[in-house]
């Protein structure tokens, strides 16, 4: 049997991968609205304030975890209360293995990835998607 070729993490670029689709939510918005957004897109992040071309913060399941955890009201706390800030990011010309590090020293699961040439978001990479192109090893005991 042969093993499925993949390439390496450290010789693919984030922008070749990444999910070009990214949501967004103001940061005026309530806790509870950046919830039902999630629920209702399938998706495990917002970035906040985007409109000067950098996002403003960034919220995931993990912020409502804590917001959970600290007995905070969702209807009443806006996004910019609850969101993770500043947000980490990387270039689109950014290799996986670049990136996996960035994620491991930040101890982050979500990175928005800019386009520097368009000076916009131009999608998300993920530890789902990295693990994409992790290489899976056939288990062989010893007889």
């Amino acid at each position: 049997m042969t093993e499925r070729e993949i390439p390496s993490i450290r010789d693919v670029c984030v922008g070749n991968v990444m999910t070009e689709a990214v949501e967004t939510i103001g940061a005026d918005r309530t806790a509870s609205s950046a919830a039902n957004r999630l629920f209702e897109s399938d998706i495990g992040s917002l970035l906040v304030g985007v409109e000067s071309g950098t996002p403003d913060g960034i919220i995931t399941e993990s912020d409502f975890v804590e917001l959970a955890a600290t007995e905070q009201e969702p209807t009443t706390v806006t996004v910019a209360d609850c969101m993770s800030a500043p947000v980490v990011t990387a270039s689109t010309d950014e290799t996986l293995g670049d990136v996996a590090t960035l994620m491991t020293e930040e101890n982050i699961k979500k990175v928005p990835v800019f386009d520097e040439t368009e000076g916009a978001v131009a999608g998300m990479v993920t530890t789902t998607d990295i693990a994409t192109y992790l290489p899976v090893g056939e288990y062989h005991p010893e007889r």
